[in-house]
């Protein structure tokens, strides 16, 4: 293992994709920088798209050396690989990126839910057709997502219905873990609806909150805070008005 610093490169203020490359970064106890946070970090992040043989489209980039690369799911298989978080053999990691996939498939759809007309239009000029998309998230999609996880967990024969792949603690646990804490942030009323139907995915997002790197970083200022500039948002009007509150 080298001694080079890993430089993550994304917005300041918002957990967004960032956040699913900070929680392996974490959990890894990399030496690294969040180049966002730093003074001119906007500036900084800016200027890191587009450039270079192999441009990036858009934040999070990661920077190791000469190495630059981007795409949260890509990067965040890249350092679980790197850093022991995923078994050596093909599949195991084949399938560890294929988790890491879908769990970005469901931030999407997260996203557009409260955007589902054009990303770069505010809310208010959208929100007649957020009720009907988010409607359709809570009810049909966040269950679709989370039973499958439940699914691979309960499905697993060495896991013993607590990890997602093999007999221990694999990266895309990380990711699975933002997209349910998103979840619960932007529909808390949908979600308390929700859990009960998935016990194991709800305890592995327990324990992986109890992890005591991930513990010690969210208790940290380096931890972005969710908030209505993000990929996860809560609107009233977009919850489940008919969950018990």
């Amino acid at each position: 293992m080298s001694d080079a610093k890993f430089e993550l490169y994304y917005w300041p203020g918002i957990p967004g994709r960032g956040e699913f490359v900070r929680l392996v970064l974490e959990e890894a106890g990399a030496d690294w920088v969040d180049v966002g946070l730093q003074p001119e970090g906007t500036k900084a992040v800016m200027a890191m798209l587009g450039k270079g043989p192999v441009p990036a489209y858009a934040p999070p980039v990661l920077k190791v050396g000469d190495l630059v690369i981007s795409q949260a799911p890509n990067i965040c298989a890249y350092l679980g690989e790197r850093f022991g978080l995923v078994p050596s053999d093909e599949a195991s990691r084949l399938h560890a990126r294929q988790f890491q996939l879908t769990v970005a498939d469901g931030v999407s759809e997260a996203h557009d839910s409260h955007h589902p007309i054009a990303a770069m239009k505010y809310y208010d000029e959208q929100k007649d057709a957020a009720k009907h998309r988010a409607e359709d998230f809570r009810t049909q999609r966040i269950p679709k997502f989370l039973g499958y996880f439940e699914r691979v967990l309960k499905a697993n024969p060495q896991g013993g219905g607590k990890y997602l792949l093999g007999r221990d603690f694999t990266y895309p646990e990380l990711g699975l873990f933002q997209l349910v804490d998103g979840l619960l942030y932007a529909f808390p009323n949908a979600m308390r609806r929700i859990a009960p139907e998935v016990p194991a995915v709800m305890a592995l997002h327990q324990r992986i909150r109890e992890r005591p790197r991930i513990a010690a970083y969210k208790q940290s200022p380096r931890a972005q805070p969710f908030n209505q500039k993000g990929i996860f948002r809560h609107y009233p009007e977009l919850d489940d008005p008919n969950a018990t509150k």
